[in-house]
Order: structure tokens, then sequence, then C-alpha cells
């Protein structure tokens, strides 16, 4: 039985790096890595950051598939992973802290009009600016998962008010939490910025459309560090031009960003590649974790409901 990595992203990891780091805590198991160039009956798990086209038909036998990450979405609408076949994700603090300091950074930015200043040193002009106040400003977090919690908590920390929005009913100190239907719109009329940590589910996908950016209120700012297909991309330029004070997204629905989108040159919109949260760190250790609990007939960690997207 064996371990296939293969993670095609050269520039935030090697399949041989992630191998390495999990080797010694797998002794005597085969870890192939790289696409697989012929059937390779003897994996059992594929651990990886999307499936991949023609992925699951070289691996007859897979039974789990490990996302190197949180989003599992590609594994979920992959048509051709059997249904026996089960997900697990990675839940690393590292990578929650970071998307939570991503956040942060953009709120501040906000708040002092630090891109304001960058275009008046460009134009030469000294003009000040009083800033707004944290403690009169209000954030909304859609979703409070595992990234929402940080996300809401460093926010509550740094002097915001801040509310969470999540399907069912969550507690969290120093943020008030709603939920439900009425609980989103709640959320959302009354944050001076909305974020989104919300998964790629059914119930998601298309969320933010023209009916929910309505209900946002005139100059308020929307982030997004979930994901892509949550965002309506129309209507959201559309927001844009006749009331939302800008927006900042880090993820898409196609990435990398096709070149003739139009989110490239919207002024109050500013994008970045998909960096919110970079590092895994001791996550990446639950990989072989999961192999040996696959191979022991155990219970497996943060496993998938596959009916319900999370």
């Amino acid at each position: 039985m064996a371990l296939l990595i293969d993670i095609r992203a050269s520039d935030w990891m090697e399949d041989g790096a992630l191998r390495d780091l999990v080797a010694p805590l797998l002794p005597g198991v085969t870890i192939h890595c790289g696409p697989p160039d012929r059937k390779l009956t003897d994996v059992r798990m594929l651990a990886t950051i999307q499936m991949q086209p023609g992925m699951v038909t070289q691996l007859p036998n897979l039974e789990l598939v490990q996302k190197l990450g949180a989003g599992v979405e590609t594994m979920l609408f992959d048509a051709n992973l059997p249904v026996n076949v089960r997900i697990a994700r990675l839940e690393p603090s590292e990578q929650a802290a970071e998307i939570a300091q991503y956040c942060l950074a953009e709120v501040l930015a906000a708040l002092r009009d630090i891109r304001g200043y960058y275009a008046d040193q460009t134009a030469k002009h000294w003009l000040s600016r009083p800033p707004r106040r944290a403690g009169e400003t209000k954030i909304s977090v859609l979703g409070l998962g595992h990234i929402g919690r940080h996300v809401a908590a460093l926010l509550a920390l740094n002097g915001f008010q801040v509310s969470g929005w999540s399907r069912t009913q969550k507690s969290i100190d120093n943020v008030h939490c709603y939920c439900g239907d009425d609980g989103l719109d709640q959320a959302l009329t009354a944050a001076d910025f909305v974020i989104s940590v919300l998964p790629s589910t059914p119930q998601t996908r298309g969320m933010m459309a023209a009916n929910m950016f309505t209900k946002i209120k005139p100059g308020a700012v929307f982030i997004n560090v979930g994901r892509g297909d949550l965002v309506v991309d129309q209507d959201l330029l559309l927001a844009l031009k006749s009331h939302l004070g800008g927006a900042t997204l880090d993820v898409f629905h196609t990435e990398p960003l096709p070149a003739n989108h139009p989110f490239w040159e919207t002024q109050n919109l500013w994008n970045t590649p998909h960096v919110s949260g970079w590092s895994l760190g001791d996550g990446l250790l639950d990989v072989a974790e999961n192999y040996k609990r696959l191979i022991a007939g155990k219970p497996l960690l943060r496993e998938i409901d596959r009916a319900k997207g999370y």
C-alpha cells in the first residue's frame, strides 16, 4: 500500500518537500511523487491541493483524498471520484492565523486610507485625513468555522465591533453571533466591513449576488477570503459602481484570474492571488496521521461529509 503526493504548485511546495516531511513518520510506506504516468494500483491515499482531470483513472484502488488545505470543492465536484472515496482536509492554525492577519491588514488599510496616501504620493499631494476609529467600526464575518473564528477573534482583539454569521448558532467570546436567514440580513445591514470566510457548498455558491449586496450599507467594504464561487462577479461590479466603498478579493471563480477579467481594472477593487493563507505548518503532519488511520481502519482527522460539502 502506498501514498501519492501530487501538489503541482511548485511556487508553494514541491512534492519532494512534503515527502521528506512525512516519510520519517511512515516507515516502510511507499511514497510516490508527481503526476502518475501509469496506473498505480498500490496507492490508497492521494495528497493534493486539487483534483486533476484523469487522476482517478490512474488510481483504481484509491480510498482517501487528503486535501492540503481547507477547501475541498475540486474533490466534491469531480464527477469521476467514486462515492466510496473519502475526503479529508487540514485545519492548520498557522494558516488560519495568516488569513486573520490578512483581513486585519485590509481593514486597517481602509481605516487609515493607506491606498489614498499612496495615490497622494504619486501625485505629490500633502493632504492629511483623520483615521476612522476601530471602536466605532462594525465588522461582520460570514462563516464561523476554524478560519472564521480566528478572523473574528483577531478583529475583536484589536478593538473592532465584531459580529459573525453561520448557518447554525455559534458562541465566540466578544463576538455577537447570528445564525439563519434572518441573522444573515442583520449581519449584512449593520456592517462597515463584510468579510466572507465561507466554504464552497451548494448553499453558498452564488450566494453573494445582487439581492445580498443591496443589503450592505453604502460605503461598506466587502472582503472575500473564502471561495470565489460565493460571488456573482457582475453583481459585485454593479454594487461597487452603485454603493459599495470597495472590495478586496483573494479568491476567484477561475485562478489565475484571466487577463481580460474586469476585476483587474476596477478602481475600488483590490485583488491578491490566493495568498491570504500560505503556511500549513504542523498541519502537514496530519497527512501521515490520516494515512495511518486509513490503513488501521480508525476514524480520520477532519473527514468531509460529502453530502454537506464540509
